[in-house]
């Protein structure tokens, strides 16, 4: 279990904690989960006894440092569903979701896969992952989305989005965003009137 007081921490702890943090976020964005523990330590300048007792688990590890990344996904899909036009609100998620997801390659892998095992963040992934079904649902009911798109399409084009390369976060983002847009186009149904 990770500390669930850092405040409560002594200034040196709590200094060590963000290291980590910093260091985890850093390397699994640029090389993905994979990313052996003691080189989390090492990146952060603390010995391993030091990672441990903050960070017992990988899977606290990672929980802990894509707590923003996930907190921003369920924003974005509450945003889209409080859309009052459905399609507007799928095209919304769908943009900005691959936007948090190009930048973090670490993310991806964990929000796809359902790693880490840790209760809260699965729980974060399912409700973030209800609020697109049924947005999803919504934007097949005004006939603006295909019938047979599945969360299943969804999860599979957030990893072709993983999979983007570009030698600077900004590149990165722009072509997520081009990529959203060939995916939205494909996502549409070609009988919907356009808007």
């Amino acid at each position: 279990m990770t500390d669930p007081l850092p405040h409560s921490l002594r200034s040196d702890a709590r200094d060590n904690r963000a290291r980590l943090l910093e260091a985890a976020r850093a390397l699994f964005a640029a090389e993905g989960l994979d990313v052996p523990m003691r080189e989390v330590a090492r990146r952060a300048g603390v010995g391993a006894a030091t990672l441990y007792r903050r960070f017992p688990t990988k899977e606290s590890l990672v929980t802990e440092a894509f707590a923003d990344q996930m907190r921003a996904c369920q924003v974005i899909a509450d945003e889209g569903l409080a859309d009052p036009d459905p399609w507007r609100g799928f095209c919304h998620v769908i943009e900005r979701i691959f936007e948090v997801h190009a930048l973090d390659r670490g993310f991806t892998e964990a929000f796809v896969s359902a790693y880490p095992k840790a209760m809260d963040f699965r729980a974060d992934r399912e409700r973030t992952l209800r609020a697109v079904t049924e947005l999803t649902r919504r934007a097949k009911a005004t006939g603006q989305l295909r019938q047979d798109v599945s969360l299943d399409d969804l999860l599979l084009v957030l990893q072709a989005n993983r999979g983007l390369q570009a030698p600077s976060s900004a590149a990165r983002v722009a072509a997520s965003r081009r990529f959203a847009g060939f995916v939205l186009q494909a996502f549409r149904d070609d009988r919907a009137p356009a808007r």
